[in-house]
């Protein structure tokens, strides 16, 4: 009786699955011209302001966060976006360094002089570098990421805390 049980319970469950297939409450195995026809009604999700990427335009009162979109913004407007504050108007609210939540929520320090103290990047007359995190808003640390770009259009991107550049926008 023990055997019978399992056979008949997959006998009943293939049965019911025929005739339902044959009434068409269950679609055909081969159904390409469906899948098709979904693919077309798929839009894209909206991820929010953390993930938009780089286009031909860039909203000036737009909110940018990733190393692509912070650069383009700086290239497109030559200043940082409005979530971005200098050291100054981070410790004018309490901030004394590390972690910005506590004072600010969805923002990132920004707009300060970069020293260029090892001489890793060009040196001209005139030229004033300055500095952006990149990717550290809502965390507690700062992270290594970081924008570096001067009076004079040039933009680079550092992953590792100013150990190298690479350079995103201008002419050297």
């Amino acid at each position: 009786m023990k055997r019978i049980l399992p056979i008949a319970l997959v006998l009943l469950i293939a049965a019911l699955f025929i005739i339902n297939w044959q009434t068409g409450s269950l679609p055909a195995p081969d159904v390409p011209s469906q899948t098709a026809a979904f693919a077309e009604t798929v839009q894209p999700v909206d991820t929010g302001p953390t993930q938009q990427p780089v286009s031909s335009e860039i909203d000036e009162d737009g909110v940018y966060y990733t190393a692509e979109d912070v650069a383009f913004y700086l290239h497109t407007y030559q200043k940082l976006p409005k979530n971005y504050l200098t050291k100054q108007e981070a410790r004018a609210l309490g901030w004394s360094g590390g972690d910005l939540r506590p004072y600010i929520k969805d923002h990132s320090i920004g707009g300060d002089r970069f020293g260029n103290y090892e001489g890793l990047l060009p040196k001209k007359a005139g030229r004033i570098y300055y500095e952006c995190d990149i990717d550290a808003q809502n965390k507690a640390s700062r992270g290594a990421k970081r924008i570096v770009y001067s009076n004079d259009g040039l933009i680079y991107y550092t992953d590792d805390h100013y150990e190298s550049f690479t350079l995103l926008y201008g002419e050297e």
